[in-house]
């Protein structure tokens, strides 16, 4: 049975923290857990801005956060180094199972779109760059209703662009808040358990698929 799918991006599609790489040049050592405050507060800025209903655009978070831990981890960074690192935020690779599992699905004739906090463009060239757009139907971004995850309404936003009841659309997200923000709203939702050892979290709203990568989804979608 084919399915219209919605697929978070950071985390799911590609890995926010393969960063890593592209910081060390700069901070050295501290690399690792650079990447790990940038994007935690990446996400945590979307929610607080999502919730004071003061949106700027996921770029400006992502700006943001990225000070962010350049002063929490006592590093200055030249106005050079700042836009280098923001525009390698699009030049991340996909996880090892992302081409092989979408191009599986997309045989399955299943309707796949990205939908993510992202700003249209700047997560099509993301896509593009990784080779995965060429799988996808479409971008769908939360920048369209100026909130972000898990807003109720970015949910509806993307069952209205695939023009379905939400009873009737995925999303597949690597995020256990998403997950829950999706079927909070009455979405069908599968976690991507990427790390085995994540736990989710217990709001007495479970995903309606478990699986470790986009290949196993892949058959329990099938």
């Amino acid at each position: 049975m084919a399915h219209a799918i919605g697929f978070d991006i950071y985390g799911t599609l590609v890995n926010p923290l393969e960063m890593d790489r592209h910081l060390e040049p700069v901070v050295g050592e501290l690399a690792g857990r650079f990447s790990e405050v940038w994007r935690a507060r990446q996400v945590e800025y979307a929610f607080r801005r999502g919730l004071m209903r003061e949106y700027r655009d996921f770029g400006v978070c992502t700006r943001q956060a990225l000070e962010f831990a350049a002063r929490s981890l006592g590093v200055e960074l030249s106005e050079e180094e700042r836009e280098h690192l923001i525009a390698e935020y699009q030049n991340l690779r996909p996880f090892p199972d992302v081409l092989p599992g979408l191009e599986r699905m997309k045989s399955g004739g299943h309707e796949m779109v990205a939908f993510s906090n992202g700003v249209e463009q700047t997560a099509r060239t993301l896509l593009e760059r990784a080779g995965v757009m060429q799988y996808l139907d479409g971008v769908v971004s939360v920048d369209d209703v100026a909130t972000f995850k898990p807003d109720p309404e970015v949910y509806a936003y993307l069952a209205r662009r695939l023009n379905l009841p939400a009873e009737e659309v995925w999303l597949v997200s690597s995020n256990a808040w998403d997950v829950i923000g999706a079927k909070s709203f009455g979405l069908r939702a599968a976690w991507l358990q990427r790390d085995p050892e994540a736990v989710f979290d217990p709001w007495g709203l479970e995903p309606d698929l478990v699986a470790g990568d986009l290949l196993e989804l892949s058959e329990k979608l099938a």
